[in-house]
This record gives structure tokens, sequence and C-alpha cells, in this order.
């Protein structure tokens, strides 16, 4: 299962249009390159975070090969406020724009150039008129409830979908990758023991709901058997680089194991 898997529960048919990748770039730093996926059911379409400035163009022609503009998404669900999540919000300006209150608060608050949050992107989100903000334990939209789980940031959220036989988790980066499930370490986070609770929580969620789908933010989709998690598909990563002698010349670096 690569880039578009596709699962359907409580009404809602949900498909990754890009799986994150578990990696950082050197010397230049976090890549940013996270999980994108689409919601739709219940009436409409929603889109969980949008992932970074790169991503415009690519997203946008991914909507459209599924015969959707920007304009048809109804909702966009920000699981936290760092700029490979929520910097795209201004695509989807019509569509109700659901970040966490805690979240919110604290974006707003940081100094400015310090952390991983766009500060002009949040700055405008937080005066837009279609923002929605999110309490822990609410029901965001019919069957999917958020959950704080802090520790990458303080109001983190992840998402449970309540599904037929088969519920779904919407980790994104309170739970960034297999490593970090199978470690309770984390990478990025403002506490570790916050993290590890968090971590310890996803856990708990995976013993009640046995069998659900994990789709964390920067890794494959997974569930847990045995104890173990077990990814779901292969990644699919790689970069083109001009080192030929012309413009038509490109060279592509697979990044994928």
């Amino acid at each position: 299962m690569e880039d578009g898997m596709r699962w359907r529960g409580g009404g809602w048919e949900l498909e990754i249009l890009v799986n994150g990748f578990p990696g950082k770039a050197d010397p230049h730093g976090g890549l940013g390159w996270s999980t994108v996926l689409l919601l739709r059911g219940h009436g409409r379409v929603v889109l969980l975070d949008g992932g970074g400035f790169g991503m415009r163009r690519v997203l946008v022609g991914m909507l459209a090969a599924r015969g959707l503009t920007s304009g048809d998404v109804t909702d966009m669900l920000l699981s936290h406020l760092h700029h490979d999540h929520c910097v795209n919000w201004p695509i989807f300006r019509q569509a109700r724009i659901h970040a966490g209150r805690r979240e919110m608060a604290w974006a707003l608050g940081v100094p400015w150039g310090e952390t991983p949050v766009p500060e002009h992107a949040v700055a405008g989100l937080s005066t837009w008129p279609t923002l929605v903000l999110m309490d822990d334990g609410a029901e965001v939209l019919p069957g999917i409830t958020a959950h704080l789980a802090p520790g990458h940031t303080p109001g983190h959220l992840i998402f449970v979908i309540q599904g037929d036989g088969q519920d779904c988790v919407l980790l994104q980066d309170a739970v960034k990758n297999r490593v970090e499930l199978t470690t309770r370490r984390t990478d990025m986070t403002y506490d570790p023991a916050v993290s590890r609770a968090t971590v310890e929580m996803v856990w708990e969620i995976c013993r009640s709901r046995p069998g659900c789908l994990l789709i964390p933010g920067h890794d494959l989709p997974m569930v847990v058997e045995n104890g173990i998690p077990r990814a779901i598909g292969a990644h699919r990563a790689g970069i083109k680089a001009w080192f030929g002698d012309d413009l038509d010349t490109m060279t592509r670096f697979d990044l994928a194991p």
C-alpha cells in the first residue's frame, strides 16, 4: 500500500494522498515531508493537514485528479500548528479550518523565529472567520473525535474515527513514526516525559481498539499485531536534482529503503 491507500468506516472514505517520510536532511535540517490525507463522507470533503509550501501545486493537482477543487474542501483538520502541517490553510480559506484551542493559544505566544511555527500563517488563521477551535474529547465531525496528545507541541491533537469493525487513529506528529511507537522515545518534543505519556496513551488505544489502523505524520500506516507495529505498504520518496549540463537532464535519488 503506497500513497493512495484507502480505508472505509463510519460513513467515511479515507485516502492517503501523501505518506509522510521519517527523515531529516543533512545539513539542511528537517524535511517536513508530512502525511496528508483526504476524507469524504457525511456530505463533507475533509483534508487532514496540508503539507508544506512545496506541496501547494502538488496538492491542488492531487485534488484535481480526484475531480475536486480547493473550493470543494468543506473542512480542514489541523493536528498542530507547525509549518509542514498548517501553512497551506490559505488554499482552503472557504472551508472551516479546525485547529486546537490550546494549540492556537500556544502558537500565538511562542517567540517569533525560534520554533517551527509559521508565525504569519498562524496569526492570519487566528482571526480568520471560518476558524473553528477544537477541544479535547470533542466530536469535530460525525464519528471523529479529537484527543489532546501533547509532547510534540503542547496542544497537538490526534483524531479517532469510529469504524465498522476497524477504527482509524490519525496520529500525525504525536507519534511520528514506527520507531517512536516501539521505543516510546520521540524526536522534536518540548518535554520527553509528556511525549512518552502520549505514546503510552496511543498504546492504550491500540489495546482498547484491537486491529485499529494507525496513521502517523512521518511514516507508513501501521497496525499492531501481537504487540508489534506492522507497517502497511512501501515508501515512495525521492529527490530529482540538476547535476547534468542542461535543465532536461535530471538525476533521481531514491530515498525509499
